[in-house]
């Protein structure tokens, strides 16, 4: 996080999505810091999910979870969340929730859960690069590593292969 987070009154938010293959188990994970105050969230899928889609949750929860509109920067690594939200949206909502090649957007509902998440705040989306020492980003991974693991132990289930990694964004 950063030195400056909660000054100005802007909430710094860093989110993650893990899938232990793609699709398999996932989970996602955020980290909210403002002032000094600091919340971690995180949760899971044990049932075949995407990357992409926990990468739409950790947002979706980060957002989900302020109590109040807040000017917002929320920090990912993941491209599909980003280009989704600042670039591809708008036009998916002009076209009936259809992409350029006329095709149902995938994960319509968790975009829409988002676009409604978003909306109660003022957001500045900021790529950041994965694994590569950003100290939000690898908490942000860790806890969506967590909310899998978590996921999978409620379940009894174990991931496939024994893996645990994270699969890009």
């Amino acid at each position: 996080m950063t030195a400056a987070a909660g000054r100005d009154g802007i909430v710094e938010i860093y989110t993650d999505g893990a899938c232990s293959g793609n699709p398999g188990p996932g989970g996602w994970g955020a980290v909210l810091t403002f002032g000094d105050r600091r919340r971690e969230l995180s949760g899971g899928e044990a049932a075949a999910t995407t990357n992409n889609r926990m990468e739409l949750m950790a947002a979706i929860q980060a957002l989900e979870s302020l109590t109040r509109p807040a000017r917002v920067r929320l920090h990912t690594d993941s491209a599909y969340l980003r280009n989704g939200i600042m670039s591809w949206l708008p036009t998916w909502k002009r076209n009936n929730w259809r992409t350029a090649s006329k095709q149902p957007v995938k994960n319509e509902e968790l975009w829409r859960r988002l676009d409604a998440a978003a909306a109660r705040h003022q957001v500045e989306w900021l790529w950041v690069k994965g694994h590569a020492g950003n100290p939000g980003n690898e908490r942000a991974d860790a806890l969506a590593n967590r909310g899998m693991a978590e996921a999978l132990a409620r379940s009894g289930a174990r991931p496939p292969n024994g893996q645990r990694r994270r699969q890009p964004g």
